[in-house]
This record gives structure tokens, C-alpha cells and sequence, in this order.
């Protein structure tokens, strides 16, 4: 857990964390609630939970505002005295994305465009989003270097690609200062193991505690750029409080800058879920099919993030995993 990290520039200032009670959302809004920053969650807790925010809600510091990023109104009120946005409602999962586009577009086009309307309107300081790896699409280039993207796999990866082209408009048309952060498979803390759309390792973690044979969809050979949540946390603080004026209006790579095997990633979350279950070690993996819109592998560069915004993860994969089980093990 991040216990300090210094937020020159956010004294005395307002925070809205749109997706507030959200995995990521709510891990922000404890890290600046701990810094003594006034927080402003916005979340209509479609996917995310009042668990997540419940021991904040008798704090000075925080205000939380049930609604909807697709309400205009809405929007518009959240930001009001706002000094930074922290975007990080969307609806997310691309097997979501593909059984119900329109739902999808609504939310992260619609909702994100509202947000890019109220933030400039109350004339926000900086509006730093949640971009997304999915961008890079049937690019083969690896590393990912934020430059040079492919051509969209799924509607989810469309609409964060029309996030970036909106909000490059809207720096250079009404002058909103932005940065876009393309997450790259984060885990940690809060996410959630259960549902449908559950990310890979919380959803296997679950399932080994359970006994139960986690699913890994291929032969196990496609990669991933795991990271986790205090590296993203890190790199979102990194992202408002930064004066360096050529790193505004840019996206960034936020991820670890390595790649796992989802192979090898099961091998480590038994490895460390075996310290408490011995019985786990035992637990056989299946394979299926793999799935409508996956790209094979996924590594980045965070040489930009580096240079521009000061960015050095401190967690491997494998550190995070560890933390990761921890978590899982003390909280399911």
C-alpha cells in the first residue's frame, strides 16, 4: 500500500473520482483522503460497491455523490469546485463489451464525452482518464509504444480509443489540460472475483481457494503486462500533480513494463496461495478456447511515463501477486 507519496500541488485542493467506489476508483480515494485532500466520489455502483467507500463516508474530507456519467446534469454537478478530475468510470471487459455494444458505448463514449463537457465548464484544472492497453489492438509491435496502435479487436477497445480522440479535441479546441493512462491488466486490492466479467486473477485466486480448477482460455502461452494497483496509483498521482507542462495533453503507458505467461501466472498465484492451503498445490488448471477479441501478448514500453512524468513502478508482478494473495486471503 502506498503510505506516502508526495502531492506537491494538491493541498487544500478538491479531487473528483469519477468510479470513486470502484477496484481502482476507491484505491485512489484512500490514498488522497490519507494526504488530507478533499474527495468528491462520483458512482452509481452498477459495477462498483459501498463496501468500498463505506469507512470514508463520515470523513470532512469526502463527499460522495450517487449518480450517472450518462446524466449531463449530473456531471456537471460533481465537478462543481472541482480542481482535478481522476476518470475512472467506464464500463469495462471486452466479452461485455462484444454481448452488449451499445450499453458499453453509452457509458464510456456518452459518459465520457458529459464529463469532458462539465469539467471544462467548471473550468477543471487537469482531467487525467483511464485509458486502456486494448487500444494497441491487432498491433504486433512489442513493446507497446504509445505512438503506434493497431486496429480495434472489440467495441470496448473502440470506445477507449474515442476517449483519447476526444479529449485531444477538447485540449486543443477549449484548451482542457489532459492525460490519458492506458492501463495495462492492473490487479490488487478490492477488485472483484466474482460476476461474469471477473479479471483473470481475482477470479482465479477465488477458485483456488475454492478448489476448484481455474479455466485458462488458450494453451496458456498469452501474455500479459500485470499491474499492480500501486504502480497505477503512483502513476495517476504522477499525473495531477506534474509541472512539467510537456507532459499535458499526452497517454501514457501505465503498467510494470514485463510480461507473464498466464502459465506462469497460475504457477505463482499457487505458489503463494499454498502458504495457507497446502491442499492448493494440488488444484489442476483446464484449458478452453481462447477468447473473441484477445490479443495474444501485451508488453509496454513506460519509457514516456518515465522521462515525462517521473513514473518508476515500485512492485513486480510477482511482489503484487504476493501482496495480492494476502489481500484476497484475509478479505474473501
Amino acid at each position: 500500500m502506498i503510505q506516502e507519496l508526495h502531492m506537491s500541488g494538491l493541498e487544500g485542493k478538491t479531487v473528483l473520482v469519477t468510479g470513486g467506489a470502484g477496484f481502482i476508483g476507491s484505491n485512489l480515494v484512500e490514498v488522497l483522503l490519507g494526504n488530507k485532500v478533499n474527495v468528491i466520489c462520483l458512482d452509481n455502483f452498477s459495477t462498483g460497491f459501498k463496501h468500498n467507500i463505506s469507512s470514508y463516508l463520515n470523513s470532512d474530507l469526502f463527499t460522495l455523490i450517487e449518480g450517472d456519467i450518462c446524466n449531463l446534469n449530473t456531471c456537471h454537478q460533481a465537478c462543481q469546485g472541482v480542481d482535478f478530475v481522476l476518470h475512472q468510470a467506464a464500463l469495462g471487459s471486452v466479452p461485455r463489451s462484444i454481448e452488449d455494444p451499445i450499453n458499453t458505448n453509452n457509458v464510456n463514449v456518452g459518459g465520457f464525452l458529459n464529463m469532458l463537457v462539465a469539467a471544462r465548464d467548471a473550468k477543471v484544472k487537469r482531467f487525467v482518464y483511464a485509458a486502456s492497453s486494448s487500444t494497441y489492438g491487432d498491433s504486433e509491435e512489442l513493446p507497446k509504444v504509445e505512438h503506434t496502435i493497431g486496429k480495434p479487436l472489440s467495441p470496448y477497445a473502440i470506445t477507449k480509443y474515442v476517449n483519447e480522440l476526444y479529449a485531444d479535441i477538447f485540449s486543443t479546441t477549449y484548451g482542457l489540460d489532459t492525460i490519458g493512462l492506458r492501463y495495462f491488466n492492473v490487479f490488487g486490492r478490492r477488485q472483484d472475483p466474482n460476476g461474469a466479467y471477473a479479471a483473470v486473477i481475482p477470479l482465479f485466486v477465488k477458485q483456488l481457494m475454492n478448489h476448484e480448477s481455474p479455466k485458462i482460455n488458450g494453451d496458456g502461452s498469452y501474455s500479459r503486462d500485470f499491474t499492480y494497483i500501486d504502480n497505477v496509483l503512483q502513476i495517476n498521482l504522477k499525473a495531477i500533480t506534474t509541472s512539467n507542462s510537456s507532459a499535458l495533453n499526452q497517454v501514457y503507458n501505465a503498467a510494470v513494463g514485463d510480461r507473464t505467461s498466464l502459465l506462469e501466472l497460475t504457477t505463482y498465484l499457487k505458489t503463494y496461495l499454498t502458504c495457507y492451503d497446502s491442499e492448493i498445490n494440488n488444484v489442476n488448471v483446464t484449458y478452453g478456447p481462447n477468447r473473441v477479441g484477445d490479443i495474444p501478448h501485451s508488453l509496454a514500453s513506460i519509457a514516456k511515463a518515465q522521462k515525462e512524468l517521473d513514473y518508476q513502478p515500485t512492485h513486480t508482478v510477482k511482489n503484487g501477486i504476493k501482496e495480492a494473495v494476502n489481500w484476497y486471503w484475509e478479505n474473501l
